[in-house]
């Protein structure tokens, strides 16, 4: 999905459903980030508009192969196309990673969450919204959680170990159907409410809250050294040789 097709989607009932149950997840999580920089990856423009208060500083940064378009209507703008793996920013500048239809739409997801962890603070915080492989979200293409490359949490949680991150926290959300029905939609809060208790396995959306570790590559630094100290030292031996003339 390109972003005109993202921007239609959450023009749309199941799209003003779909941020309502997805902003109130990250709502718990977000909150408390006053003076915070933050940045937001894929399309996460009204995650941030719903969850983010005063912050310091605000990017949104949309995948190249999304197209971008101007955000905030008005004001300064703070959006702008990026390739995920090559993020114009400098090292630990940024406070707070929201990635939302970003992780399961790259193509090297390790390379990108590589990426996010060098602009990211020590212990900065990243938040990622994925689809559920077990979700039923992931088996329609009506929603943008439908596109892409689906993930457990097993998968994400070895992802994000490779990439230098320790989960903080789980939470998930989508439970009602990507439906059109004006009847269910009118029911999602309710649907939310009880899914979230009888099966939270199946939802249709994982949020996984994850810090950036950063003891990771000095730990591999000091051990490398203490190897290098702790290496034996061969001392040459010399050996007697018996010459013969012919």
């Amino acid at each position: 999905m390109d972003i005109v097709d993202l921007r239609e989607f959450y023009g749309s009932r199941l799209g003003l459903a779909t941020r309502r149950s997805l902003a109130g997840q990250l709502r718990l999580k977000l909150a408390g980030l006053s003076g915070a920089r933050v940045m937001g990856l894929g399309y996460a423009m009204p995650y941030l508009a719903d969850c983010i208060i005063k912050p310091e500083a605000q990017l949104a940064f949309m995948m190249s192969r999304q197209g971008v378009f101007r955000w905030p209507d008005s004001g300064q703008v703070q959006s702008a196309l990026v390739d995920e793996c090559d993020l114009p920013l400098l090292e630990s500048v940024v406070d707070v990673a929201l990635v939302v239809h970003g992780l399961e739409l790259t193509d090297a997801p390790q390379e990108m969450l590589r990426e996010i962890w060098r602009v990211l603070a020590p212990q900065g915080r990243l938040f990622l919204v994925v689809p559920n492989r077990r979700g039923v979200w992931a088996r329609f293409d009506t929603s943008p959680f439908g596109h892409g490359q689906p993930f457990s949490k097993p998968q994400l949680s070895s992802l994000l170990k490779e990439s230098q991150f320790s989960v903080v926290s789980w939470s998930y959300a989508l439970y009602f159907p990507p439906t059109t029905s004006s009847a269910i939609l009118s029911a999602a809060p309710a649907i939310e409410g009880l899914g979230a208790r009888l099966m939270p396995a199946l939802s249709g959306a994982i949020i996984v809250e994850a810090a950036k570790q950063v003891y990771a590559v000095a730990q591999g630094k000091r051990l490398r050294r203490f190897a290098a100290r702790t290496r034996p030292v061969l001392t040459p031996i010399p050996v007697k040789r018996s010459w013969r003339h012919p």
